[in-house]
């Protein structure tokens, strides 16, 4: 791993709720790893009138009383800042000299956009105007939050926006599913193993599911994701990013650009699902009241900050093919959805029959082999495939083979904002999304939103709170049936969790 360069990280939205539960944190990890830089400062920058004092109380609310705590906490600092002229950021500017200066840190700033996105072009162009984007002796990087955009037009304007102020090479968009140690497997155990690349294609491969379940709703969020939705929430951006690693073909290097070019090629492969092909391939749903374990549980329009007459998605399957040369013909699933059986995200690889049953029992349920890759909970991969049953005869079971990630001993598994952090700090961006790549991906997304919009007659179907979704998405799959997982990633069954 390259040595981290001594730098500033500048968090701006840094009195909000991301920075306590994620970004601090993080730090805090990176800190007790003894991973950051030699000499390191985190500036929080905020609307909100703070001392260094009273910032760093409020970051002790998800720290673990660690005998280091105090001494990672004199690096925190903040500054208010507002964000309608220039001038307002001569303050910050003036605060980053100082801190630079009293602690002997080269001026390499990383600039953190944990703000709303109508502050994700405001900032960069405030930054820009008071020379704190380019800098010949020292680097400066923008990372920025989801969501990047809320359609094809806005996230193509966004990227002209920032394009304006920064270089592309400077631009981080972070996608916090690339971060989890699993999605970053997928490469290794690929590109590892000579048992299972030759294989991973249309010859041996009848489908792949990509399924993402919340057990929660939308929580104290409902005015937030009525105007957001399952698919912009998660498809647009978490999966279809999944589905670029699952899919890709062998980079020439183990490099970002080299990485990145190859799920570009993916998304430009999607075969394009036309406005009047949406019913077709798009199934969306709604969670409606119900009664899980003996409580009563709100439907989604009951919830606090949504329409009463919302039509917003809670629930999402789709399938869609990918035209070229590995993957023709071969369908792709993605589900999500909240108020799911369970909480859950993983990748099942399901391979073609054999050619020919020889075993009298062999029905559907035994004649698949299946690869689940597990991303959350309980990581690590799972591979399905028939035994004959112990005694007379040769009747076929289907039994586990599992690897677990809390199987290693003495290894950390990093959480995925400290890998995020860490690589940008590094300057790798292997594992952000570039520009084109999230506008292909809009690209793909947008006739549905479309469809959606123009065309009434297109259902939503009501599923309970508790279930795995409308069972119109069962028609997705017309040979056979989605996984339905548990916690734990041995155990499958329709109602395991509840």
């Amino acid at each position: 791993m390259k040595q981290t360069e001594n730098q500033i990280l500048i968090i701006f939205g840094a009195s909000g709720d991301l920075t306590k539960r994620k970004l601090i944190p993080a730090l805090f990890e990176l800190y007790k790893r003894k991973m950051l830089p030699e000499k390191f400062a985190v500036l929080g920058a905020s609307r909100s009138q703070l001392s260094d004092e009273e910032f760093r109380l409020r970051a002790d609310e998800f720290l673990d009383d660690h005998e280091s705590l105090e001494d990672f906490k004199k690096m925190l600092f903040y500054q208010s800042v507002q964000n309608d002229t220039a001038d307002d950021f001569i303050p910050l500017k003036n605060r980053l000299d100082e801190i630079a200066d009293a602690g002997s840190i080269e001026k390499n700033y990383v600039f953190y956009l944990s703000t709303p996105p109508s502050l994700y072009s405001v900032i960069p162009k405030l930054l820009c105007k008071n020379g704190l984007s380019k800098s010949d002796q020292f680097f400066r990087r923008l990372i920025v939050e989801k969501p990047f955009g809320t359609d094809l037009e806005s996230a193509q304007e966004l990227n002209v926006q920032l394009l304006n102020y920064f270089e592309e090479e400077q631009i981080y968009r972070i996608d916090h599913y690339l971060g989890k140690e699993t999605v970053q497997n997928m490469l290794v155990t690929r590109f590892s193993n000579g048992i299972f690349e030759p294989l991973w294609n249309r010859r041996y491969i009848e489908r792949v599911e990509i399924t993402s379940a919340e057990s929660l709703g939308v929580e104290s969020r409902g005015g937030y994701y009525d105007h957001s939705g399952a698919l912009r929430d998660m498809v647009q951006n978490h999966l279809l990013q999944v589905t670029g690693f699952v899919a890709m073909e062998p980079p020439v290097v183990v490099e970002a650009d080299a990485i990145r070019n190859e799920i570009l090629k993916v998304f430009q492969s999607f075969r394009p699902i036309r406005e009047n092909e949406v019913s077709k391939y798009v199934i969306r749903g709604q969670y409606t009241a119900s009664t899980i374990g003996g409580k009563q549980i709100a439907g989604y329009r009951e919830e606090e900050g949504v329409d009463r007459l919302s039509r917003t998605e809670t629930f999402i399957a789709l399938k869609f093919f990918i035209d070229n040369w590995r993957w023709a013909g071969v369908p792709f699933l993605i589900r999500t959805g909240k108020k799911l059986p369970t909480r859950v995200t993983e990748i099942v690889i399901t391979f073609r029959k054999v050619p020919h049953h020889l075993f009298g029992n062999n029905n559907d349920q035994h004649s698949h082999n299946q690869m689940i890759i597990r991303i959350q909970p309980d990581e690590g991969i799972l591979l399905k495939f028939g035994m004959k049953t112990p005694g007379a005869g040769f009747n076929v079971q289907t039994v586990n083979m599992d690897f677990h990630y809390s199987d290693l001993t003495n290894t950390t598994v990093p959480a995925a904002y400290e890998r995020l952090l860490l690589d940008c700090m590094i300057g790798d961006a292997t594992l952000y999304a570039r520009g084109d790549a999230v506008e292909q991906a809009w690209k793909f997304v947008q006739p549905i939103i479309n469809a959606w919009q123009t065309n009434p007659e297109i259902p939503i179907y009501g599923y309970p709170a508790g279930t795995w979704g409308p069972e119109e998405a069962e028609r997705l799959i017309p040979n056979g049936s989605w996984r339905y997982p548990c916690k734990n990633l041995t155990n499958d069954g329709l109602y395991c969790e509840l």
